[in-house]
């Protein structure tokens, strides 16, 4: 399906969506210093051939303007004529997008991802047992243990995406840049949000309980 068919009431609904998720998550301060990027899927979906809802570059995400976001394509370019820009890591939402079919992808900064991202990176993945908010990621089993990726941050965007490539596991909705943020997704713009602060709870998580365990070994 072109941009072109897609409805323009469909298109509403996402922007409208998509407004009230970044009116929520900055009312949390999870939108430091203009950080972080949002975008929902519109319209029909085919790896080769889709359209997605993406935050502006460079906006303060605390104020509501019409100029908050623009539609993009699966290569990342707008689907219609705009003068704004759409975030720096567009690239990394095609690609996840491209490898889940899913249908909201929701990134933001924290102190405590960044942290978490540093203290586990020789083990390139965050290590988490047990915990019951596993199970907001549809993982059932008594005492789970997942293993959340985290990648190589570039400055170069580009050179992020193979990384993401290569590591996303398809059971985890989520894939953390080192020193940078979690990318949180799911068939929604709810289960994404889901993911988020299950992934926000669980990088605490993993934080304290190793910081716990150094402790009884020092």
């Amino acid at each position: 399906m072109s941009f072109a068919a897609i409805a323009l009431e469909e298109k509403q609904r996402v922007l409208a969506e998509l407004g009230e998720v970044k009116r929520l998550l900055s009312s949390r301060g999870l939108f430091a210093g203009t950080s972080g990027n949002l975008s929902i899927r519109v319209g029909d979906f085919v790896p080769e051939s889709f359209d997605f809802a993406i935050t502006a570059s460079g906006k303060d995400k605390s104020l509501s303007t019409p100029e908050d976001f623009l539609f993009v394509d699966q290569d990342g370019k707008p689907s219609e004529a705009t003068a704004l820009k759409p975030s720096a890591e567009t690239l990394i939402h095609c690609e996840i997008y491209k490898l889940t079919g899913c249908g909201a992808i929701f990134h933001v900064h924290t102190v405590m991802n960044n942290v978490i991202s540093e203290l586990f990176w020789d083990r390139k993945s965050i290590p988490v047992d047990g915990v019951e908010l596993i199970k907001a990621f549809q993982i059932w089993e008594e005492e789970a243990h997942i293993e959340i990726p985290i990648v190589s941050n570039f400055a170069h965007i580009p050179s992020i995406v193979p990384e993401v490539t290569d590591r996303l596991d398809p059971r985890i909705p989520g894939i953390v840049l080192r020193k940078h943020g979690i990318y949180a997704w799911g068939a929604n713009a709810f289960e994404a949000k889901r993911h988020l602060e299950a992934f926000e709870f669980l990088f605490e998580y993993a934080y304290r309980w190793e910081m716990l365990q150094q402790n009884r070994r020092s």
